[in-house]
């Protein structure tokens, strides 16, 4: 399944001094998987635009990770 949060697992050294974070996570836009904007794309509302922060749903990315238990705006 596609996902635009993308995720590793970090080297963790014995003599770290911080408490180590195991998974650490990225997220990538979606118009990096977009070869061009075709036309006729769906559209939001003028207000769900507003609250998106794009126009376009398919360029739409939820901030912060809802895989972290963030919720996405919208």
């Amino acid at each position: 399944m596609f996902s635009q949060y993308k995720y590793w697992k970090p080297f963790v050294g014995p003599f770290d001094p911080c408490k180590p974070i195991r998974v650490k996570s990225y997220n990538t836009p979606p118009q990096l998987y977009m070869n061009f904007q075709p036309p006729g794309l769906q559209q939001f509302t003028p207000q769900e635009a507003l609250m998106s922060g794009t126009l376009w749903p398919q360029l739409y990315s939820p901030y912060p990770d809802p895989h972290k238990g963030g919720k996405p705006h919208g």
